[in-house]
């Protein structure tokens, strides 16, 4: 085998996948997806660092890219709507990187470890969101309750998608989700006024 294998990092990720859903994420080991996949440990560690990075390969890429997304807004485009366009546009290309994204889903939801990684991803998006809304000029404190309000909305938007199993754009999740937040903030602001 070459030392250098070019489909050895996407069949380590399938490895994985399928062994985290046969024996469960907690009783597969490093050499296990290595031997799946056809290479050894140490070919592993060329492509991840550790067992759980097998699942988040690439996500490093998506804070920039959604930072950036924000800044090429129109100006004149208020914060939340630069927000959501950034995830609409980003979301888009990620629905069409992503293999196996129900498995995926699957596999994190039911580790409390591989929860708390997804949670660190969602703040290194949050912040990359409220950067990128401070450097347009946005105050703090509105570019940090935007930051949050879209990062949650595009995970429940992503979560869709994935529940739709390709019967579904992620835009069309995306603005089903969206449409959902401003129906519930104007119900809470008319019951609010009323009382």
């Amino acid at each position: 085998m070459a030392r250098w294998d070019p489909g050895a990092e996407q069949r380590l990720k399938r490895a994985a996948l399928e062994l985290f859903l046969e024996r469960g994420y907690d009783h597969v080991t490093v050499t296990h997806i290595a031997e799946r996949a056809g290479l050894t440990r140490r070919s592993y560690f060329r492509y991840f660092p550790d067992k759980r990075e097998v699942l988040f390969a690439g996500s490093e890429r998506l804070p920039p890219a959604l930072a950036e997304a924000v800044l090429a807004a129109h100006p004149d485009a208020a914060p939340l709507a630069a927000a959501l366009n950034a995830f609409a546009r980003v979301g888009a290309q990620l629905a069409v990187q992503v293999d196996g994204a129900a498995e995926r889903r699957a596999v994190i939801d039911a580790s409390p470890e591989l929860q708390e990684r997804e949670r660190t991803k969602a703040v290194a998006i949050t912040e990359a969101i409220r950067d990128a809304l401070k450097q347009r000029q946005v105050k703090p404190e509105t570019a940090e309750l935007v930051a949050q309000l879209a990062t949650m909305v595009f995970g429940n938007a992503f979560r869709h998608w994935i529940e739709s199993k390709g019967h579904a754009s992620f835009g069309s999740c995306l603005h089903a989700v969206t449409d959902e937040l401003r129906v519930t903030l104007a119900v809470s602001g008319r019951a609010d006024s009323s009382g």
